[in-house]
Order: structure tokens, then C-alpha cells, then sequence
């Protein structure tokens, strides 16, 4: 028989209403079938285990902010369309990233998508080399999005900062 590898973690049953309190009253409605792990399409190329994350959260496993399966629910609603209880499954999971974020637990590609965000207003960096290309396929060389529009930007920059963004992951 193998040893045990990682201490118990201790339940905490205020944490698990935490997560009720932000996700809604159906997490303890959940019994536990799989009907959400087996027809989730993420889980079908992930490692995520809905079923498994629930129960953490059911349970107050504070453990389960650490996991990388939170950040894999791609937010389709299959499971909640699927669940014979109507649990809230994406709810549940986005409260989960909610109090991950705001306990600084969240991963380097992430943080760095946010800071991307939080200094252009753009997900994805757009460069000299994304203006040429543009420029030969006849395209305005910056589109027309907050890359071109100051103000825009700044207000975008803005909301980031009235919902505190800026000073979870340090913005300009």
C-alpha cells in the first residue's frame, strides 16, 4: 500500500459558504454523478475534473484555488445545461478564479495576458511588425481600437482601476 504523499487538508466550512455566497445556493445541491466531468469538452483534451472541483468547493478545500483545473473551464455551460440538480457549475468555477485572483494565486501566463491589458488594452501585444503586415494586406496600420484611440485606452485603463486590477497585478 502506498504512503501518503501531501498532508490532509483540513476542510473549511467557512470558505465553502464563501464560495456559495458568490456563487449562488446550488453548490451543496450538488450529489456528486459525473454527468458534468464526463460530457465537459475541456475535459475531454484537459485535465479538468469538474466533479472533483465541486466537491472540493462543497467540501471547503482551500487547496482547490491552487489547482490548474479552475483556470480550465472554457465557460460553455454544458454541465450547468446538463446537471440534474441545476448546479451552478461555471458559476461555482468563477467564483473559484475570483477568490484565487484575489489571493494572488494565479499563473505567470495569465498575469502576464492581464498586464497586457492592463498597459495597452489589448490581450495580445501588437507590434511594428503586426503595422507592416497590416500595411501590405492594405489595412489602416493600427486598428481601430484602443490601439488607436487615446481615449478609449484610458478609459479602459480606467475600469481596470475603479475594479482594482492595477494594484493586484501592478499596472501603470
Amino acid at each position: 500500500m502506498g504512503r501518503i504523499k501531501e498532508p490532509a487538508v483540513e476542510p473549511d466550512l467557512s470558505f465553502a459558504n464563501k464560495i456559495e455566497k458568490i456563487a449562488g445556493e446550488t453548490l451543496n445541491l450538488c450529489f456528486q454523478c459525473g454527468r458534468c466531468t464526463s460530457i465537459c469538452p475541456s475535459g475531454k483534451i484537459t485535465a479538468i475534473r469538474t466533479r472533483k472541483t465541486v466537491r472540493r468547493a462543497q467540501l471547503g478545500l482551500r487547496d482547490v484555488l491552487n489547482s490548474d483545473e479552475i483556470w480550465l473551464c472554457t465557460t460553455c455551460y454544458t454541465c450547468v445545461e446538463k446537471c440534474p440538480r441545476g448546479v451552478e457549475i461555471v458559476d461555482i468555477i468563477m467564483s473559484l478564479r475570483n477568490l484565487a485572483v484575489l489571493e494572488g494565486k494565479i499563473s505567470e501566463q495569465h498575469k502576464k495576458v492581464l498586464m497586457q491589458i492592463l498597459n495597452t488594452g489589448h490581450m495580445i501585444p501588437f507590434g511594428e511588425g503586426d503595422k507592416q503586415k497590416r500595411e501590405r494586406l492594405s489595412l489602416q496600420g493600427v486598428p481601430p481600437t484602443v490601439l488607436s484611440d487615446e481615449k478609449s485606452l484610458n478609459d479602459v485603463k480606467l475600469l481596470l482601476r475603479l475594479v482594482g486590477a492595477d494594484k493586484l497585478f501592478g499596472g501603470k
